[in-house]
């Protein structure tokens, strides 16, 4: 695979000072959760996943918030758990997992949009997204293959707003997070 980093628009920082929080986004099965929790260990920084944040605000797990209350609710509870997120970072380093529509809502685009923060797009090709969804993970929103396509290239134009893009087709999640911490110009710190 061709290995690929861009960088859209934004002076990416040079030093650990000026890049405090790293938001990964990007689509179902992109890795978002695996390379953030390597990622967060490599840097020594803190590590949220918005879904997890949702369960525990919520009481309920992701499928059931979907069941009971409907994408709608599904979406007001991301982005009350993310608002909340945003305005406990302060000086704080940390890596968050956002969900694969979390960029998708206007409002929750802005709210990434946090001084220090970088978004950084992990992204695969389709059919490899598609193979990874095959696990026993319950998304939601899946779906069929051809609804998982659409719903794809429907999110592509959000998740193309991203400081960086870094392709994760073909990668281990250590070689990922080893590239993103060198294309955002950022110091790894390996905890002893």
């Amino acid at each position: 695979m061709v290995e690929e980093v861009s960088v859209n628009n934004h002076s990416v920082a040079s030093d650990d000072q000026r890049v405090r929080v790293i938001f990964l986004v990007g689509f179902m099965g992109s890795g978002k959760t695996s390379v953030g929790r390597i990622l967060s260990h490599r840097l020594n920084w803190r590590f949220e996943d918005l879904d997890d944040r949702i369960q525990e605000r919520e009481g309920r797990s992701i499928a059931q918030i979907f069941r009971e209350s409907g994408e709608e609710g599904f979406r007001k509870a991301e982005h009350a758990a993310l608002r909340d997120l945003v305005q406990e970072l302060n000086s704080t380093h940390v890596v968050i997992a956002l969900g694969g529509g979390a960029v998708v809502q206007p409002e929750n685009h802005v709210l990434v949009n946090t001084p220090g923060g970088r978004t950084v797009f992990l992204d695969a090709g389709l059919e490899e997204l598609w193979r990874r969804c095959q696990d026993s993970v319950e998304r939601p929103l899946r779906g069929d293959e051809q609804h998982f396509r659409h719903l794809y290239e429907r999110r592509l134009p959000h998740y193309r707003k991203a400081s960086v893009r870094v392709d994760t087709g073909g990668k281990d999640v250590e070689s990922i997070a080893k590239e993103i911490v060198a294309t955002l110009g950022l110091r790894g710190r390996r905890r002893a």
